[in-house]
């Protein structure tokens, strides 16, 4: 199986806000088995369907994988996040859009997540550290945000012509 590339800047639909799944079919199934398997050869922890061209509210990520070598995809289906701590936290992000720039981002510590697993299940829970922030920098794809927006105007820039050509 051939997997679709990586969408990076300035392809429009970076940009875009994604519409909530309704349908929980085979279809679905099946691109977050592809979105999963495009993840891993990047390789990356995440990735949102926007990113692959597909503006639907969905994720995946696997935040362990890269240290145990064990791979556990979540998928995360219309995710939201209920709860955001007061307590921040810098963390050096990167992005499989951003190939080449990684840039500090602060975001709150600990959120709690509120999505359907592909069943239509409804999920909740907290998730903390590098956990926190991979959910948080999945959910902004899903409106059309990236990391680099949190940078003031100047280091945005700066990052943005680090970019390097996807191979």
């Amino acid at each position: 199986m051939s997997l679709r590339p990586i969408l990076t800047p300035p392809d429009a639909r970076l940009r875009q806000a994604a519409a909530p799944v309704s349908a929980f079919d085979a279809g679905l199934r099946d691109l977050a088995e592809e979105m999963a398997a495009i993840m891993y050869a990047a390789p990356g922890r995440g990735l949102a369907a926007p990113q692959i061209g597909e503006l639907r509210r969905l994720f995946v990520m696997d935040t362990g994988w890269k240290d145990s070598g064990h791979r556990s995809p979540r998928v995360m289906v219309n995710p939201e996040i209920l709860r955001a701590s007061d307590a921040s936290q810098v963390m050096e992000e990167g992005c499989l859009s951003l190939p080449g720039v990684v840039v500090p981002v602060t975001r709150p510590a600990e959120v709690t997540l509120r999505w359907q697993d592909l069943d239509a299940v409804p999920r909740e829970e907290p998730f903390t550290g590098f956990a926190a922030a991979c959910v948080q920098h999945e959910r902004d794809h899903l409106d059309g945000i990236l990391c680099t927006d949190y940078l003031p105007e100047d280091a945005r820039a700066a990052a943005l012509a680090r970019l390097e050509p996807r191979p």
